[in-house]
């Protein structure tokens, strides 16, 4: 299976650069997070016209996930357990949920495309809600492989955060002035991570971002954010044979300001015939 998350930024403004880039680069199952537009605003018949089908969660202009898949897509679902809402202006505990999460299982390995939030300052509610969605996130994490561990898991997508000092080669974000690279939630991120998962792309590309602003020159001169990652269980990890980031997607006619990061499983594992004979 060949994996990919993107955030495309409007799937119907580039639809046509997405399928090509499925259909180019072989991809066989595409999470795609921030396609802006509901369900039935979706453009389906491009994806099934190159032998996709789609599952998609969207309530309006903002937002949104996505599922593109050559095979069959099962189990769907719109949130995950303990998944908290936003509204402005909204204290309670039953905000509505955005559309920021799907989860289906595909060839037997579970996937969520996520959009985690952005938080946008560190003094606006939306930051209190991203570190209480990232808390949500951990304890289904916790809880989906303490009852299975051997559950192929991956959650994938924008998660809004670039963990290590190396991943911000943005002049404008700074720790302890702006978001995503704030303390609370790159220990958000490793909780994640010690939840029983882990970056499965960066062992095999230790380097690259995948987020360059449209504004001020910031892919021309490279200053960047590593903040969409793979993030899989041990059993995913372990199939994994190849990762990449798909630079080259940030350039052209209207691109998006994210490009794919891209999986490579063994899913069947080693072929009988290459096992050593014994006598």
């Amino acid at each position: 299976m060949r994996l990919a998350t993107w955030n495309v930024n409007s799937i119907r403004a580039r639809v046509v650069r997405t399928v090509e880039f499925c259909v180019r680069e072989n991809i066989d199952v595409l999470a795609m997070q921030e396609i802006k537009c509901k369900p039935e605003q979706f453009p389906y018949a491009e994806f099934e016209a190159a032998g996709y089908q789609v599952v998609a969660h969207g309530h309006n202009q903002w937002n949104g996930v996505a599922i593109a898949s050559r095979e069959p897509i099962e189990d769907v679902s719109f949130a995950f357990d303990g998944m908290p809402g936003f509204q402005k202006g909204y204290d309670g505990p039953d905000a509505p949920q955005e559309a920021r999460a799907l989860g289906a299982t595909i060839d037997g390995v579970r996937v969520w495309s996520l959009y985690v939030p952005n938080g946008r300052g560190l003094d606006d509610p939306h930051y209190r809600y991203k570190l209480e969605w990232l808390a949500a996130l951990q304890g289904y994490t916790r809880g989906a492989l303490g009852a299975d561990p051997d559950l192929p898991l991956a959650l994938v997508g924008d998660f809004n955060i670039a963990p290590l000092d190396a991943d911000n080669g943005d002049p404008t974000v700074v720790e302890g002035v702006t978001t995503h690279v704030s303390p609370p939630e790159r220990e958000a991120f490793q909780a994640l991570l010690d939840a029983g998962l882990s970056d499965v792309v960066r062992p095999l590309v230790p380097t690259g971002y995948t987020y360059w602003d449209y504004k001020q020159l910031r892919f021309p001169r490279n200053e960047g954010l590593r903040i969409d990652f793979v993030l899989g269980s041990h059993a995913f990890a372990d199939a994994v044979a190849g990762a990449s980031i798909a630079r080259d997607e940030r350039k052209g006619e209207i691109p998006s300001d994210h490009v794919p990061v891209v999986v490579d499983l063994d899913l069947e594992g080693p072929d009988d015939d290459d096992r050593p004979m014994i006598f």
